[in-house]
């Protein structure tokens, strides 16, 4: 038994070795990028003299009256997001599972959105929604509007509804292929099972379709979170001109012709991918209790 383990910790070890190259590869411009990044929010590297090193643009930052407003709306922008997309992807990916006429094309349609850029969808979010795109111009052919103008801001509003659209629609198909994978590998046998055993639906989905899913669910929506959370092109094109979040915030900063501020950009940089980190010990949590429940 002690010689199985013994193997089995080399094992592991060689095979982090062969890994090790293929992570440096990947994960050295980024390390890279976020130390370098990093050294210049403290005063370091930076292009003009700003007398570091300092905490200042830091403090500046985070002091700052905008901070507060556009961390609230990133927050709300990528919770909201995440949380449409999982609920949609789920019941997507249980619909999906099973066969039925037309399931090639729901399929093919749930995958559209996996090849188009981010920048695409926006811009055929801007087409779709705004007061002059193309639902406001059916309605008012149609005669429920009196004017094109009188249909609903959704884009560059202050719920940022055109923002939310785009992001469920690009990350559906990522969640829903995740989710039904996950679906699929864990068979139905058990759910069957408590339905013999006098379960209704509902109570077999509760207690046991929903955990053997849940740590795919949890995995998944973390990742769409961070993205979401750390973005800054859609809300660039979609997001009112204040408050904005806080990527777009840094990009421009970053953009600014006045080079003394670019360390205060980088130091909210910084702070974007620190917020960012927090997310993982709550998805660590999560999975531990998804696996306990299962």
């Amino acid at each position: 038994m002690a010689n199985r383990s013994v193997k089995a910790i080399a094992a592991r070890r060689g095979f982090i070795l062969l890994l090790f190259p293929a992570l440096i590869i990947l994960g050295g411009p980024f390390l890279g990028g976020l130390a370098f990044g990093l050294a210049q929010s403290l005063g370091l590297f930076s292009v003009v003299d700003v007398g570091g090193p300092t905490l200042r643009f830091y403090a500046d930052a985070v002091l700052s009256s905008d901070f507060l407003r556009s961390l609230l709306l990133t927050l709300y922008i990528a919770l909201v997001s995440t949380a449409l997309a999982t609920m949609l992807s789920l019941g997507l990916a249980l619909l999906l599972r099973r066969s039925f006429r037309g399931a090639r094309l729901v399929r093919l349609l749930v995958q559209l959105p996996l090849p188009t850029p981010h920048l695409a969808a926006a811009i055929g979010v801007t087409l779709l929604l705004t007061q002059s795109g193309i639902f406001a111009r059916l309605f008012y052919a149609a005669g429920l509007l009196a004017e094109p103008s009188d249909f609903p801001a959704l884009v560059y509003d202050r719920g940022a509804v055109g923002i939310i659209v785009t992001y469920v629609w690009k990350e559906l198909p990522f969640i829903t292929l995740v989710a039904l994978a996950a679906l699929r590998s864990a068979g139905n046998e058990l759910e069957q099972a408590a339905r013999n055993l006098g379960a209704s639906p509902w109570q077999a989905f509760w207690h046991v379709t929903l955990p053997l899913v849940a740590p795919a669910l949890i995995g998944s929506a973390t990742i769409v979170f961070a993205f979401a959370f750390g973005a800054f092109e859609v809300p660039l094109l979609l997001g009112q001109s204040y408050p904005r979040v806080l990527a777009v915030e840094a990009y421009m900063l970053y953009q600014d012709v006045d080079l003394t501020v670019r360390p205060g950009a980088l130091a909210l940089n910084t702070l974007i991918a620190a917020l960012t980190a927090l997310a993982v010990p709550p998805y660590i949590w999560l999975l531990r209790q998804a696996r306990r429940a299962w």
